[in-house]
């Protein structure tokens, strides 16, 4: 307890945190959440026992399972903590992890060993080497819109190296596609986080690389997901809408002969959008019929793990309400969608939603209100760190501009300047 106590007084220290009572009072707290009937830390004491037990005794960085701050966190949630706040301390964890860590971090030390045997002789890799590379890769993508993309980008580039230099040497049968498995999902994940940091060329290239492992492959649902986040980024970073048509058709044609229904459905909404954006109403309320079905076909044991819902559907059939049919119908599919986007890894999802919402006002003609919920989506913008949140809320302000010399307008430029510099 002596030994608890001192390294949260040092850990407070160093983190400039208003300094602790004496070590005597502060070993009497932890004897009371280590007791028979333990007591559950606050909030301040949460942070510094999560800094305190993300470290090893050699002072390395581990956030991962297994490790000690994961007990820790275990420990909390059976203390009666949210899941909300729980999630926060890791995710905390995470940030500064990518400061010291880097990748090892989310690994236990057994994991480190497995990894490490097989960089050395890919000949030696086994199933295991395959788990601790997609868990990494998992761990990453939960934390889009909690952590900034350059900080993600630096804890996934080393699971990219990993997976190219597995594949460089002699990996045994079964390994190899599970490896390849797990390099799909890396660079679809690095391929969405170069988009997000705006460097579209390394984008491209990690698309490219997706594709072709996800061909080799073989699973058409697969290879579908790869399209579709494709397509997405292309339809904010090509300046031709045709590209990324190509690419949504493409994601539907695979998507059409892969087991995964809500790939399907996926696809199908991500067609109607771009066929409505277009002006093509009739092809745009086709495809939304197709998704629709597919979201209310699906059965359970969806292969691609996708967590892909009619929540996320209605956001769809709004965008579609927006470009051709009723902006009031927009509206309130848009409310519908933000309402049902509540957990963390949705809530750049949510922000986009948001700022369409916005624009159906636009819209139907209520300026002040949209500049009202625009404010909501500058912070939303600003927290996630989103490209697309971002794009969306500067078309959103092009279409103010009719009341440029209003107040509420004049209000909304300064927020934007203040927190996105935009």
């Amino acid at each position: 307890m002596a030994d608890v106590a001192r390294g949260l007084t040092h850990i407070a220290a160093d983190l400039r945190h208003p300094r602790l009572p004496a070590v005597a009072s502060v070993q009497r707290s932890v004897a009371r959440w280590e007791s028979a009937a333990p007591t559950l830390p606050d909030g301040r004491y949460q942070l510094l026992l999560a800094h305190l037990y993300g470290r090893t005794p050699a002072g390395q960085m581990a956030v991962g399972a297994g490790s000690d701050l994961a007990e820790l966190l275990g420990a909390l949630l059976d203390l009666g903590e949210s899941e909300t706040r729980v999630a926060a301390l890791r995710t905390a964890l995470i940030r500064t992890a990518t400061d010291t860590g880097g990748m090892l971090s989310l690994l236990d030390p057994s994991a480190q060993s497995e990894l490490s045997v097989a960089l050395a002789d890919p000949s030696r890799a086994t199933e295991e080497t395959a788990t601790v590379l997609a868990a990494v890769v998992a761990d990453v993508n939960s934390q889009v819109g909690a952590v900034p993309m350059v900080r993600l980008q630096l804890l996934l580039a080393p699971v990219l190296d990993a997976c190219r230099s597995l594949q460089e040497g002699p990996l045994p049968g079964p390994v190899a596609d599970q490896v390849r498995t797990v390099a799909v999902a890396a660079c679809v994940l690095a391929g969405r986080l170069a988009f997000e940091n705006r460097d579209d060329e390394a984008s491209r290239a990690l698309y490219a690389a997706a594709t072709t492992q996800a061909e080799e492959l073989g699973d058409a649902w697969r290879r579908a997901s790869v399209h579709m986040s494709h397509a997405l980024v292309t339809l904010y970073s090509s300046p031709d809408l045709a590209d990324a048509r190509q690419l949504v058709d493409q994601a539907v044609r695979a998507a059409r002969t892969g087991d995964s229904v809500r790939v399907r459905a996926r696809a199908h909404a991500l067609q109607a959008e771009v066929a409505a954006r277009a002006g093509l109403e009739r092809q745009a309320q086709a495809a939304l019929g197709l998704a629709w079905y597919d979201i209310e076909d699906q059965g359970d044991g969806d292969p691609s793990g996708s967590s892909f819902s009619a929540g996320h559907l209605r956001g769809f059939e709004g965008v579609c309400e927006l470009y051709i049919g009723d902006p009031a119908h927009a509206h309130d599919q848009f409310a519908d969608a933000a309402a049902a986007l509540v957990a963390p890894r949705e809530q750049v999802q949510r922000a986009i939603v948001t700022t369409d919402q916005a624009l159906a006002r636009i819209r139907m003609g209520d300026p002040q209100s949209a500049a009202e919920l625009l404010h909501e989506c500058v912070l939303a913008a600003a927290t996630t760190g989103g490209r697309v949140p971002a794009i969306r809320l500067r078309r959103a302000r092009v279409e103010l501009r009719p009341w440029r010399r209003e107040d509420f307008v004049a209000d909304l430029d300064d927020h934007l300047m203040d927190v996105l510099g935009a």
